[in-house]
C-alpha cells in the first residue's frame, strides 16, 4: 500500500444541538477538535423519516394542474 496518501483518522468531539456531546473517529479538523453540527440528526426529518409534504406556495400547483391538467400524449 502507498505511503501518505490516506488522511488522517483521529477522535474529535462532537457536539448535537441540544448540547449532549460524543467522541468519534474521524478525517475532519484535528485531533481533538469540536464539530458543532447546525442540524440535529436526531429531530431532523432527513433523518428521522418525517412528513414529506409537498408545500403549495400561493397555490402554484393547482395553478399549473388547472392550466395543463387536461393535456395527454395522443398517438
Amino acid at each position: 500500500m502507498k505511503k501518505d496518501i490516506h488522511p488522517a483518522y483521529h477522535m474529535i468531539n462532537v457536539k448535537m444541538t441540544d448540547g449532549t456531546e460524543y467522541q468519534t473517529r474521524s478525517t475532519w479538523g484535528k485531533e481533538g477538535d469540536t464539530m458543532t453540527l447546525e442540524i440535529d440528526p436526531t429531530a431532523h426529518p432527513a433523518w428521522t423519516g418525517g412528513t414529506g409534504r409537498m408545500l403549495d406556495a400561493a397555490g402554484q400547483v393547482a395553478k399549473f394542474n388547472k392550466r395543463f391538467g387536461g393535456l395527454t400524449l395522443k398517438r
